[in-house]
């Protein structure tokens, strides 16, 4: 979640795909310009571990736009596709 995190914060349209589900994958990422990302807090998880296949991460994401702050708070999905953990979609 971290990395997607990053991810959306450097605009990373390739790593966003790559670690996007074959099910769920868009075509195409645009971003939301007007935002300014300024953090991440993770509030919980489910799953995940090297005994699971799927999971789930409850997150908020602060951002600021047009200098009012803000919150995209999110319950994702998570599998395991080829060994490696991908993003589904949010609950």
């Amino acid at each position: 979640m971290r990395s997607r995190y990053t991810a959306f914060v450097m605009h990373n349209a390739p790593y966003l795909q790559q670690t996007w589900s074959l099910t769920t994958r868009p075509a195409h990422i645009d971003f939301d310009t007007t935002r300014e990302w300024t953090g991440l807090q993770i509030i919980g998880t489910t799953g995940g571990s090297p005994f699971h296949s799927d999971g789930t991460v409850e997150f908020r994401a602060h951002y600021t736009a047009a200098g009012t702050p803000g919150i995209q708070q999110e319950n994702s999905t998570f599998t395991r596709e080829a060994g490696h953990w991908v993003y589904v979609a949010a609950l």
